[in-house]
């Protein structure tokens, strides 16, 4: 596919080609694995437990209320199983569908910033999708794509008030109220740093009906925000309210600014969450030479947008990978704008370290690290092989003339991450395929029995297990487990080990591998045993 012959065609193309590249992605991930425990299980745990109670303000986990996530994501599992029924499938589809969305949201925008390149708009898609981070967390049930696509509604919006017209606030306005609504006030950090920018990247600003509008699109998206909040609030009580409206933003602001992680921790990290373009030293060489051409409108417009958000991140301690995804779509279409003005032929790094994937996963499944990891013996070997293989093509295409360098690229990273779940599927699903143990606490509690969980609970196991009623948390206070479980004689207990060689040497209900480790669901007086009620010895394996 050539950008230069008919760039307005190849755009639409290309937008097309990452629609199809990410239902081909979230395909192969709902056929290579369940929910994931801790998060996502939690995530559509809370839904569940909203769904049961027929409380669509106020999010539950395990019984409680849940102050820690908004209810929009929530809302839309809501959405599906009104229409679907209550199902697996549906939750899993809400972040591709939101990751659509937002490609179909770069593209516009991508066109507004440099009209007179339309090639840009539909290769900035196409990057954007196969950016590695972006392509996992589009296929993974989080928040995460789900503010994206609210801060690129807040980017038209801004973009638009710009260039003069009002609605562009109204808009911003709307991604301000929708985005606390998906993820809480973090939506701010995104949105309001390229407002206090504009008069760099778009000089001749009015700068106090500018700022006006600003302020009355912080008022609108606050009013948004407060119509679910008030009532939330005084439907969850005192403690929830408290959670809502100040405790849980003034305790993460406290913790954010402990400086757990060094301020240079996001740095090393990129050319992961970024591949395989960060590491593609044409892409490097074509935005150099934008530098030295001069930055235009757009390309400074994404800088606003890129670089006050990674140094914001930098200063907090609460860091995490994923929370630089928002500003992804900025990245891919500053990237995608050098190489339309300077397209990059030779791909030998990144296809390089893609062909090393692919070995290390062949010897993966030779047995060569059994020793260290004992499930990586299940990887089969001809997956990888094919990944050996496309990279191969990629590193030809890359070279050969009349191809497109750029799009064979993203097709290779796309299918990297494919065939490497293909590949670790046998060897992951068993650490956490949890649907099982959550089947054998349902049945227990239908049974009449009460099930306690010693460790902290996540709420793994209520959806997965249609669990009508909460586990009786009890935490990791020894005394407070061994007291509970001599009062309730007749309750199961669900233990966690270190190793799964403590499988089978025990009397349980249900017993499986867990993340590293084994989960056991067990009687109360095999609990007390193993916890050392008889002999005052605690078995060793028990976390």
């Amino acid at each position: 596919m050539n950008l230069s012959t008919n760039p307005e065609a190849s755009g639409w193309r290309l937008l097309w080609l990452s629609w199809g590249v990410l239902a081909v992605l979230t395909a192969v991930v709902l056929l290579t694995r369940t929910l994931t425990p801790i998060d996502e299980t939690r995530y559509v745990g809370a839904a569940w437990e909203m769904w049961l109670r027929g409380d669509f303000l106020v999010p539950f986990k395990n019984g409680e209320p849940y102050s820690h996530k908004p209810p929009f994501f929530f809302w839309m599992f809501h959405a599906g199983w009104a229409l679907f029924g209550v199902n697996e499938w549906w939750p899993r589809l809400v972040s591709p569908l939101f990751s659509a969305g937002a490609l179909g949201l770069v593209f516009p925008l991508a066109r507004r910033l440099w009209p007179q390149r339309p090639a840009t708009a539909g290769l900035s898609a196409l990057m954007l999708l196969t950016t590695l981070w972006w392509m996992l967390f589009s296929t993974t049930t989080m928040f995460d794509v789900l503010l994206a696509f609210w801060v690129l509604v807040g980017m038209h919006g801004v973009l638009a008030a710009a260039d003069g017209q009002r609605r562009g606030f109204a808009w911003l306005g709307v991604a301000i109220g929708m985005g606390v609504l998906t993820k809480g006030p973090v939506i701010l950090l995104h949105l309001l740093p390229i407002t206090l920018l504009a008069p760099w990247w778009s000089p001749g600003l009015p700068w106090r009906r500018w700022f006006g509008g600003v302020l009355l699109a912080l008022l609108f998206g606050a009013a948004i925000a407060l119509a679910w909040a008030i009532p939330a609030g005084l439907s969850g009580g005192e403690a929830y309210r408290n959670a809502i409206f100040w405790g849980q933003t003034a305790n993460r602001m406290v913790e954010s600014f402990a400086h757990k992680r060094p301020i240079w921790w996001y740095l090393p990290m990129l050319p992961l969450l970024l591949f395989p373009w960060f590491v593609w030293p044409g892409l490097w060489r074509a935005l150099a030479g934008l530098k030295r051409d001069g930055l235009d409108r757009g390309a400074r417009f994404c800088i606003a947008w890129m670089l006050p958000v990674l140094i914001a991140f930098s200063l907090v301690s609460g860091k995490q990978l994923h929370y630089l995804i928002p500003v992804f779509p900025a990245f891919a279409m500053l990237a995608a704008r050098g190489l339309v003005e300077r397209p990059a032929s030779r791909v030998g790094l990144p296809v390089l370290l893609t062909a090393l994937l692919g070995g290390v996963l062949v010897l993966a499944g030779a047995g060569v690290f059994k020793g260290r990891v004992e499930e990586l013996a299940a990887l089969p070997r001809v997956w990888p092989g094919v990944l050996i293989g496309l990279a191969a093509l990629g590193a030809w295409l890359g070279v050969r003339r009349g191809s497109q360098p750029t799009v064979a690229l993203a097709l290779l990273s796309a299918a990297a991450l494919s065939l490497t779940l293909i590949s670790i599927q046998p060897a992951i699903e068993p650490l956490y395929d949890i649907k099982p143990m959550a089947q054998a606490v349902r049945k227990a509690q239908q049974q009449g029995t009460t099930v306690a969980n010693l460790q902290g609970y996540h709420a793994q196991y209520q959806f997965l297990g249609r669990l009508e009623a909460p586990l009786v948390e009890l935490g990791d206070d020894p005394a407070q487990q061994l007291a509970w479980l001599k009062v309730h004689p007749e309750a199961y207990a669900v233990l966690y080990f270190h190793d799964a060689r403590v499988l089978n040497t025990m009397e349980a209900l249900h017993q499986q591998v867990y993340r590293g480790g084994a989960v056991a669901l067990v009687p109360a007086r095999e609990a007390l045993r193993l916890l050392g009620a008889e002999d005052g010895q605690r078995h060793p394996l028990l976390r």
